[in-house]
């Protein structure tokens, strides 16, 4: 006999404009064009150019309900309230200055991009229709670093689904050793070892010293990858100076095809979101103009209410008509009022690091900066710490210093002997020092690195010189270790 049992359970949805408002917030200023011109082109009721003095008429006999359904939208427009549940990315709520997984290069804006250029390579391949819907599934699947890590059988879901293409890991396998075969080389590969793997066999076969290469990352991966450079001399019975000439034909190789793409011709440069400028030691901050859009609500669009109410009520056509324009009329409104919050949270919570980092702002020098956490601007601005995350995780800001991502700003306190804190950021470049000066033969074990630290006056553990290692992308001593 079964069981029956009732169970409650309290969610918050999110409404469609606040899932736009959250994705309008965390867009960097390079891509922020791009969606502006997706709403126009979706939106006959929004235009570019400077408001105009439109108002609705006091006759109109939808302009009471049109502005109350707009304001009760507009309420419901409550930042802090919609993110509270939604992930920090990256970012901890107690600082420790690990930016996780999510973290992302700076954006870039591109006169070309890899896809582009992917796509174009693609459509040159001699393939059925079919392959060519499989290919271009394949580059679409591939990341920012050129890699694929969907597997096989999920993208034979996707074609299923999406493009009710139906195929089997098989055919895919086929159409991915194409794609791998486009420019540049190692990309679309799903293992750093296939990455490596795809790139040398591009090289000069007749070449001994590639053929050895080949055979290392095909057999000997894992031993290569510990640097267990003697169990492989051993197992290919080989001399120090051709394993020395095959190890550097092997570091030589790209391990992120994604993120150079020469043969593109790819221009890159950054876009800050903030400019700051030292004016006699004031600090003056502006958004990039490119924040600010000039947009308005189409006069001719709201004018057809007025004619449609002079049409038959009756009508079900009519009512449809009049349907649609209000809701693009509500939508635009709402987006013009979303694009003017975004910019007000962006410089609310970009004038509270300024008084925060005041110091290092004005003259650049790191040792000037304090030890900040999301919560501290959060609590300074009155927001929420997730709401303060989505503007610092991909937002930059250009000082007469360089430009710098926000997240660099943020960092947890480390004590000294003094009784002072001091940024994690100094005990990092530190630490990156020591790294960088230690002998080649014997590397700084995380024991001896605390010590040392330890020694000039920094209270810190071993787990934490571990941690800080982690986040500065250095190996263990052991895999430091240089022939």
């Amino acid at each position: 006999m079964q069981k029956l049992s009732l169970s409650q359970s309290l969610q918050q949805k999110l409404s469609p404009q606040q899932i736009q408002f959250i994705k309008l917030l965390q867009i960097p200023t390079a891509e922020l064009d791009t969606r502006i011109e997706e709403e126009l082109e979706i939106n006959p009721a929004l235009e570019e150019g400077m408001d105009d003095d439109f108002e609705q008429k006091e006759d109109d006999p939808f302009a009471d309900e049109f502005d109350d359904d707009y304001k009760e939208r507009n309420d419901d427009l409550d930042i802090d309230g919609y993110l509270q549940q939604d992930d920090y990315a990256g970012y901890k709520m107690q600082g420790d200055g690990n930016y996780g997984e999510e973290e992302r290069d700076m954006p870039l804006a591109t006169s070309s991009s890899l896809l582009d250029s992917l796509v174009q390579q693609f459509s040159y391949l001699p393939l059925t229709d079919d392959q060519r819907v499989i290919g271009t599934q394949l580059i679409g699947s591939i990341e920012a670093d050129g890699y694929i890590r969907r597997s096989m059988q999920a993208i034979v879901n996707d074609l299923a689904f999406s493009q009710n293409v139906f195929t089997d890991t098989e055919e895919i396998e086929e159409v991915l050793h194409k794609v791998q075969t486009l420019d540049p080389p190692g990309i679309a590969a799903r293992s750093l070892q296939e990455c490596l793997l795809l790139q040398l066999r591009r090289r000069d076969l007749s070449d001994p010293d590639v053929v050895l290469a080949i055979r290392i990352i095909d057999d000997f991966f894992e031993e290569f990858s510990k640097k267990h450079y003697d169990k492989i001399q051993r197992r290919l019975a080989i001399s120090d100076e051709t394993l020395k000439r095959v190890i550097d034909i092997i570091i030589r190789l790209n391990p992120k095809p994604g993120s150079v793409d020469d043969s593109s011709g790819t221009a890159q440069f950054l876009i800050p979101d903030f400019i700051l400028i030292n004016n006699s030691n004031k600090l003056e901050l502006s958004l990039n103009s490119k924040n600010a859009p000039e947009l308005r609500i189409s006069r001719s669009f709201a004018d057809m209410l007025d004619t449609y109410d002079k049409g038959n009520k009756q009508n079900k056509a009519l009512k449809e008509t009049v349907s649609f324009v209000k809701q693009k009329l509500d939508a635009a409104k709402w987006f013009i009022d979303a694009i003017k919050q975004r910019q007000q949270t962006l410089l609310k919570t970009m004038n509270a690091i300024v008084r925060f980092q005041y110091d290092f702002f004005l003259t650049g020098e790191e040792s000037k900066l304090r030890p900040m956490i999301l919560k501290d601007i959060a609590q300074m601005i009155d927001m929420d710490v997730s709401t303060v995350s989505r503007v610092a995780n991909s937002k930059s800001v250009q000082t007469e210093f360089g430009i710098y991502p926000l997240k660099y700003f943020f960092s947890e306190g480390i004590s000294t002997d003094s009784g002072e804190d001091v940024s994690s950021r100094e005990v990092k470049n530190i630490l990156k020092d020591l790294i960088d000066n230690e002998p080649k033969l014997s590397p700084l074990s995380d024991d001896k690195l605390e010590k040392i630290l330890n020694d000039r006056g920094y209270n810190i553990a071993r787990r934490t010189v571990a941690k800080y290692r982690e986040q500065l992308n250095i190996p263990v001593a052991r895999l430091r270790k240089q022939l």
